[in-house]
């Protein structure tokens, strides 16, 4: 029985000593924190949060908008002469500068070659992301597919794209049905009405002529004149020009003209004016200065324009960039208000839109 229990107690005191060996081994394997340490984890999550609060309002929202510091965003503009385009290109520019990061723009000068080949070495130089502005949306897809097969996030202004994880815009459905209905409305219900349309691909446009003549459905009374007129890009204002001349001469009862952006309107306006026809009212949209000024002008025939705010629209594009590569979650779409300004409301419209005309 003692040899028993002898036995019992040196097999007791083995395993007694192998689970105080298991012990010391974990002991000194694993490596304790230090209160060091965790001020140092605590440091890098403090400095992490500093980093990616800029302190920059949103422009549409008013919420918070995460540093671009350290980011370079690519900007692929398809031209700046018209002063939608420029002003939109420069929100974009000024807006990367004030959250912190580098701004790497290039400009298609309207040529739509020029403008894909520039894309396309602007992915071999890996930016952060790329916001595109603008074009045919048929002509830009195979590039911007190229953007996001290249893992390259991307991002538009006025222009739709499966690709494009956000475009900022205004609400051209809005734009189209509002320009409408005053004019239509303007005209008492019935006329003759020309229309320009000459840029159908560009989404925008369609959805402002296509919502155009939706509204139209309500007004049997309207006419529009055939064929349509094709305005260009190029030389818009004197085309515009010539092609109203010769649509008036043609056309002696046209009531009112309507087109897709403004600039042309500056040249219909002229040919108006040289026809002696100050009895047609034209309409369109953008809101660009020399446009509402002719607005403001009452002896012009230049009656009604949908003013966006193209800095805001560029601003806003930068606003969901930054918020998505900090990880949030950022709607597809995001709309800058337009304001309708006319020959009544001018004076009221442009304080709302926070712009000056030289108006005398």
């Amino acid at each position: 029985m003692k040899r028993r229990m002898k036995k019992i107690a040196v097999l007791f005191m083995s395993v007694v000593m192998v689970l105080v060996m298991i012990g010391c081994s974990s002991t000194s394997e694993e490596t304790p924190k230090t209160g060091a340490e965790d001020n140092k984890e605590s440091d890098n999550t403090e400095t992490k949060g500093k980093k990616d609060a800029s302190g920059v309002k949103g422009v549409l929202d008013g919420m918070d908008v995460p540093s671009l510091e350290g980011y370079t965003i690519g900007v692929a503009v398809l031209g700046t002469d018209h002063e939608f385009d420029l002003h939109a290109y420069q929100g974009q520019i000024d807006r990367i500068k004030e959250l912190g990061g580098e701004a790497v723009a290039v400009d298609g000068e309207r040529n739509d070659q020029k403008h894909i080949a520039d894309i396309e070495n602007m992915i071999t130089q890996k930016p952060d992301a790329i916001i595109k502005q603008l074009g045919d949306a048929d002509v830009y897809e195979p590039v911007m597919k190229k953007v996001s097969d290249a893992g390259i996030p991307l991002f538009t202004v006025d222009l739709v794209s499966q690709y494009s994880i956000c475009n900022s815009t205004s609400d051209n459905y809005l734009i189209g049905e509002e320009l409408a209905r005053n004019m239509f409305e303007d005209l008492g219900g019935e006329g003759k009405i020309a229309v320009f349309n000459g840029f159908y691909g560009v989404r925008v446009c369609g959805i402002r002529y296509d919502m155009m003549k939706y509204v139209a459905k309500d007004y049997p009374g309207i006419e529009f004149i055939e064929p349509e007129l094709q305005d260009v890009i190029t030389g818009a204002a004197e085309d515009a020009r010539k092609k109203t001349l010769d649509l008036l001469t043609k056309e002696p009862d046209v009531d009112a003209i309507w087109l897709a952006w403004d600039t042309p309107c500056i040249g219909v306006a002229q040919a108006c004016a040289e026809a002696g026809r100050e009895e047609v009212k034209i309409y369109a949209v953008d809101g660009s200065s020399t446009v509402l000024e002719l607005v403001a002008d009452q002896n012009s025939t230049m009656y009604g324009d949908m003013a966006q705010n193209p800095y805001q629209i560029g601003q806003a594009a930068v606003d969901q960039c930054a918020r998505y590569l900090a990880g949030e979650q950022v709607p597809s779409t995001v709309y800058s208000a337009p304001v309708y300004v006319n020959k009544l409301n001018w004076e009221t419209a442009i304080k709302e839109l926070g712009i000056e005309l030289n108006v005398k």
